[in-house]
């Protein structure tokens, strides 16, 4: 990377004059790029140019795109794509690359130097460095200010969380209208209810709520055991379902995420042990949520609470057992951003996953979550739905 000229700044002082002095750099679509959504407030399905210059934010969209932005867009100064495209083509007849527009569009400004994050694009940072502009990318957040919630967030991921109940309590509906046939089969509808069934509902319900329908999880059995896999085929009677459900906001891209784990039925013994631990688990690392708290010492907190119960984490034939993914993450802009729980010690007015699960082949994987704003003297859920595990 180097030889592109990049360099890599992790020193905060250092990042914070340089967030005063020196240009700041997108390129990218704002509808899959949190940090451009964040400084626009603009939804784009395609890449455009944010510059950010002595407190000054240019814009350079495309002609589909540039009244819409002058309307919607948080911008002071709106520049046609169109017009610097034809500055740099002049006679040719064939249209220049992007990178080239970029690059003509920063000299043109007096642009020598400039902060990007850290997955600004290879191919432009390489043009821009063969126009002698350098660009810096951030070891850390682009924008800093990103990680502490702000009253309106916290009421914009409350709406998100909104929309996410909805969906969870459309999956409950279905699960208690659903019978149990042969072989423990869940019938619904005249169906056998399968995981794909029970997530187009979820979604269904998500999409006339006001959400995007993002990677629902609806996972039975042993597939919970994999607490990414999305799940598939049948659901059935006396089985513990995970539940995951993580939309975005159409509105504002703000994400909600909530986890229940649920059974059509009755629950054994061992279900019960099982799901009533992972319950007093999460309670458990609730309790010890606030700023100032080192995240890892919840998440050890939580670990010998569950091996105590009987529930050890390490390996049996091979596979992955227990609680061995994170306590939690940030929630806001993007499903999984800064912080990862037990990676720092807590801020006040980060929002946060907390989300322990357990997961053992043969009995099922149960996972609870919830959405956390930490405060000073402990924390505020923000989720709502309520846990229970026989439906």
């Amino acid at each position: 990377m180097t030889g592109i000229a990049i360099e890599r700044r992790s020193d905060h002082n250092t990042m914070s004059k340089e967030k005063n002095n020196t240009a700041r750099l997108i390129v990218a679509a704002s509808e899959t790029d949190a940090d451009m959504l964040y400084a626009t407030k603009f939804w784009a399905p395609d890449p455009f140019i944010f510059l950010q210059r002595n407190g000054k934010r240019t814009l350079v969209l495309s002609d589909l795109e540039i009244d819409r932005g002058r309307k919607q867009a948080d911008a002071d100064e709106f520049v046609m794509f169109s017009e610097l495209e034809r500055e740099v083509q002049g006679k040719s007849k064939k249209a220049p690359p992007y990178e080239k527009v970029l690059a003509h569009f920063l000299k043109k400004r007096g642009v020598r130097s400039a902060i990007v994050p850290a997955n600004f694009p290879l191919g432009y940072a390489e043009e821009l460095a063969a126009n002698k502009v350098r660009v810096r990318a951030t070891n850390g957040l682009f924008w800093p200010e990103r990680e502490a919630k702000s009253n309106k967030e916290v009421e914009m991921v409350g709406r998100a969380l909104r929309i996410t109940e909805k969906g969870l309590k459309r999956a409950i509906e279905v699960l208690k209208a659903s019978k149990p046939h042969s072989g423990k089969r869940l019938r619904w509808n005249g169906k056998t209810l399968t995981s794909e069934m029970l997530r187009a509902e979820i979604d269904s319900t998500i999409l006339r709520a006001g959400g995007i329908p993002t990677g629902t999880i609806v996972a039975g059995g042993d597939q919970a055991c994999d607490p990414h896999e999305r799940g598939f085929g049948p659901l059935y009677a006396d089985s513990l379902i995970i539940l995951d459900v993580f939309p975005r906001d159409a509105k504002t891209g703000y994400f909600g995420d909530m986890t229940r784990t649920v059974l059509r039925g009755r629950a054994s013994d061992a279900q019960r042990k099982l799901w009533n631990t992972v319950k007093a688990g999460q309670a458990l690392a609730l309790k010890k949520v606030k700023a100032g708290v080192d995240g890892m010492t919840i998440h050890k907190a939580i670990q010998e609470f569950f091996a105590k119960r009987g529930f050890p984490t390490g390996i049996r034939k091979g596979r992955r057992v227990g609680f061995f993914h994170g306590t939690g993450h940030g929630l806001g802009l993007e499903i999984h951003e800064h912080p990862r729980l037990q990676k720092v010690t807590l801020k006040d007015r980060q929002v946060l996953t907390v989300e322990p699960g357990l997961y053992y082949p043969g009995l099922g994987g149960v996972r609870l979550e919830d959405v956390v704003l930490v405060k000073k003297t402990g924390c505020k859920i923000l989720s709502r739905f309520p846990k229970q595990l026989e439906i």
